[in-house]
């Protein structure tokens, strides 16, 4: 194989069409469909007592209305929990249709189908619903307190309590390990409520086929294959008779996981009832107060080290906001429990998390999905041994490593996936020495002084991170030469611009041979592969990626046989080279691909072309001498599917350095510097758009994005006027190093990339804003204006 791809900086794709407008997306199709629009519930906590849909019927155009007493028996059923666990003993879902109380502002209470959405949302309007107010819960404290509950029936509001523990080397608990260590220290730290921001929303459009009852829906999702196997599920069709396609996606970063949202089984039913195309696309405000968000948490830090700053023990204890339902189980919160550890042997560690739910929108995973509280906790814990010690940051740091001959490396944990925690490889202090050189580190003291010359204040923060990746269950992949010598390759997973047209595309070439601009990409089509997990956990790469390279190397092996047969060759004499099969070294004895794919499939006639030229080339026709051994199956073609034994573990280390204003208390981000480790780079170019923007989002979230309610509920900033994002003028120019260390799991040696941008940002800038202004920070986001009351409060 001479023809290499992978590794290759090879340019997007994809990016021609989505650049020149010519991507297709959710609300560019069923232009002629009806619309829906959904009445919602403006309280945070009431009981619905009426449901007067009278007004609403006078408005031309108005095709229905549904309450929840008007859906059928299985689509009146709460919404599935996706991923149960024995810790998860209240787990509550929602109804499609709010049944008979409202526990989030944004709870759907009334579907209407009209001609238009305009129709639809004035007939919305003219709706009224009777509520019995009901106490809000708000607050991961209020709701902690138990005074009044979101559920009747879950005492405490906890949804879910778990601890795991790991004791060290010499037996002794956490608490032992902390308690006898020569320096303890306790705090507490908090990260605020924020949410994904894709920039188009979620949406679904379904058509139904009375003649032969077949459904096709498309919608924006992470999870195809997941949403087509709850609607077969909730609508009583059989399975092969729903597709569900995704088309482009504007954007996930996990609020498109859920399967099935409300409207993804509304819109479906109602198209089958109705005879009619529908269609839903969810507006802004919808999306900020009817979708998913994440990140709350309080955090109570017990550490105790030793004069060089290593850990003996460590005893954290978390409180995680849910929000009024758990469709995703707990996962956010034993992600930061697991993922909290990073690169570091920590002695004695004990863990603790209670899972609270409050009277505001569900948590579901957002992009990092827990690591960024579980590193802001380890990070600023490091931080503070540092101040404590009078130490160097990086020095204690490097301190706890583990070290390169220590891998695998047992965390002694179960991870997400309920595996065991045990990091596949890694060279953690040549990160840290990489980071050091590229941010300048050692220079520092000296830049800081000029500075403070100046009248400016400057400070420079690092942190660093593992990331688990490449989650199981399975991922597969289906190859295909055909006659015209080009590649097609499917996968079940979806698409939402992380490039995988390119990368999927590179692994094909290489694995065969040929062009790249031969092999084309389908993802999130149940027409193309039906059965996929999804897009989410930084798995595409790892889990599609490595079944696609299995299917590749079926088809090649395959391709290699018929070949040899053609050319009276040993197949182990063959190489594929610019889609050429050849004997190596005589250049003259080949075969095109395209000539192998007609002899794949032996037809008593050849009628094209490409059969003809098989004909002639080997001397015989087609049926006179079979192309492929005996009982092989027909076409150059090959299937096969992925999954691992565990997860892989991708690790970096980002530094950063800001300035604050001394007089307006703003924070510029004046350089970033990443270097990351995702084993073997497919292409480096597209790791570094994946780093780029997640550290734009890191930044968001560290010095932007929360979402702010009131005692009462009120999200009171769900507009893009309120709820502030940064700017291309607040994202520094990212800089950027690749440290490759391959995985020992898989075939490609590949780890998942897509998250690691955005997981540390928020402790990085926080450590630099410490170091510039000599303030303790224990909480993120933060704003000038809350930096400028630390000042004053610390004088």
């Amino acid at each position: 194989m001479t023809t290499r791809l992978f590794g290759e900086r090879v340019q997007r794709r994809e990016d021609g069409r989505l650049v020149t407008g010519q991507g297709r997306y959710l609300d560019d199709l069923g232009r002629n469909a009806l619309a829906a629009a959904f009445v919602r519930s403006p309280h945070a906590h009431a009981r619905i007592r009426d449901i007067d849909v009278s007004a609403a019927l006078d408005v031309d155009g108005l095709v229905a209305v549904y309450t929840w007493e008007d859906l059928p028996e299985r689509v009146r059923d709460p919404l599935p929990l996706l991923i149960p666990h024995p810790a998860l003993t209240h787990g509550r879902t929602a109804y499609p249709l709010a049944r008979d109380i409202v526990r989030h502002v944004g709870e759907p209470v009334v579907m209407v189908v009209a001609t238009d959405r305009y129709l639809a949302e004035d007939a919305a309007a003219l709706i009224e619903v009777d509520y019995e107010f009901l106490k809000p819960v708000v607050g991961i404290e209020e709701a902690a307190q138990g005074a009044h509950l979101v559920h009747e029936d879950v005492p405490g509001n906890v949804g879910a309590h778990l601890v795991q523990e790991v004791p060290s080397p010499g037996g002794l608990s956490a608490r032992e390990a902390v308690d006898s260590a020569p320096h303890t220290l306790s705090f507490r730290l908090d990260i605020e409520r924020s949410a994904s921001m894709p920039l188009e929303g979620r949406g679904v459009y379904a058509r139904w086929d009375a003649d032969d009852r077949s459904l096709r829906v498309y919608s924006s999702t992470q999870t195809s294959t997941s949403v087509r196997m709850a609607i077969a599920a909730k609508l009583g069709l059989p399975l092969p008779s729903v597709e569900v396609i995704a088309p482009d996606v504007g954007g996930g970063f996990g609020v498109k996981i859920v399967h099935p949202w409300p409207e993804e089984v509304l819109v479906p039913w109602a198209a089958m009832l109705l005879g009619r195309e529908i269609k839903w696309t969810e507006d802004r405000r919808e999306h900020f107060i009817s979708s998913a968000h994440e990140r709350a948490q309080v955090q109570h830090v017990r550490v105790g080290f030793d004069d060089e700053g290593r850990l003996h023990g460590l005893d954290v204890t978390i409180q995680h906001d849910h929000g009024a339902y758990t469709p995703y189980g707990i996962i956010v919160p034993i992600i930061t429990a697991t993922q909290l550890l990073g690169p570091y042997r920590v002695g004695a560690y004990r863990v603790e998390f209670t899972s609270i739910y409050t009277n505001t929108v569900q948590v579901t995973p957002y992009r990092g999905a827990g690591r960024p509280q579980g590193v802001f906790c380890m990070e600023r814990t490091m931080d503070r041994i540092a101040a404590h010690l009078g130490l160097d940051r990086a020095a204690v740091r490097a301190a706890n490593f583990i070290q390169p001959d220590q891998f695998p490396y047992d965390q002694g944990l179960l991870f997400q996936d309920g595996r065991p925690l045990i990091y596949d490889s890694g060279d953690y202090p040549e990160s840290l020495r990489m980071l050091k050189e590229l941010i300048g580190w050692d220079g520092f003291p000296a830049l800081k002084e000029q500075a403070a010359a100046q009248g400016r204040r400057i400070g420079i923060g690092l942190g660093c991170y593992v990331e688990g990746t490449g989650v199981g269950p399975y991922e597969g992949g289906h190859v295909q030469v055909t006659s015209d010598g080009r590649v097609h390759v499917s996968t079940g997973l979806t698409s939402q611009g992380q490039g995988h047209e390119t990368v999927f595309a590179q692994i094909a070439a290489t694995e065969l041979g040929v062009p790249i601009d031969r092999v084309s990409v389908v993802t999130g089509d149940t027409r193309r592969f039906g059965y996929a997990v999804g897009t989410f956990a930084s798995r595409a790469a790892v889990m599609s990626g490595n079944a696609i390279a299995l299917a590749c190397r079926k088809v090649r092996d395959k391709a290699l046989r018929i070949a040899a047969e053609a050319l009276e060759a040993d197949p182990r004499d063959l190489e594929i080279e610019d889609g050429q099969v050849r004997v190596v070294g005589n250049p003259g004895a080949s075969i095109p691909l395209a000539t192998v794919a007609v002899l794949s499939n032996p037809l008593r006639y050849a009628f094209d072309e490409e059969a003809k030229r098989a004909t002639q080339f080997t001397g015989t026709s087609s049926m006179d001498r079979p192309p492929v051994e005996q009982g092989e199956e027909p076409g150059l073609e090959g299937r096969d599917y992925y999954s691992p034994i565990r997860s892989t573990f991708a690790s970096g280390m980002h530094a950063a350095i800001v300035e604050t204003d001394p007089d307006t208390a703003e924070i510029h981000v004046l350089r970033y510097a990443v270097v990351h480790d995702c084993g073997k780079l497919i292409n480096p170019m597209i790791v570094e758009g994946q780093i780029h923007g997640g550290v734009a989002q890191g930044v968001g979230g560290a010095l932007y994005e929360r979402m702010v309610y009131d005692g009462h509920g009120q999200l009171l900033n769900a507009s893009f006027m309120d709820f502030l994002m940064p700017y291309a003028t607040e994202v520094p120019r990212i800089e950027t190093a690749h440290l490759e260390t391959p995985s020992p799991l898989n075939p490609l040696g590949v780890k998942g990339a897509g998250e690691a941008g955005v997981i540390p940002v928020s402790a990085v800038i926080a450590s630099a804003i410490e170091d510039a202004e000599g303030i303790t920070i224990s909480r993120m986001p933060i704003s000038p204006s809350e930096l400028h009351d630390l000042r004053r409060a610390t004088g």
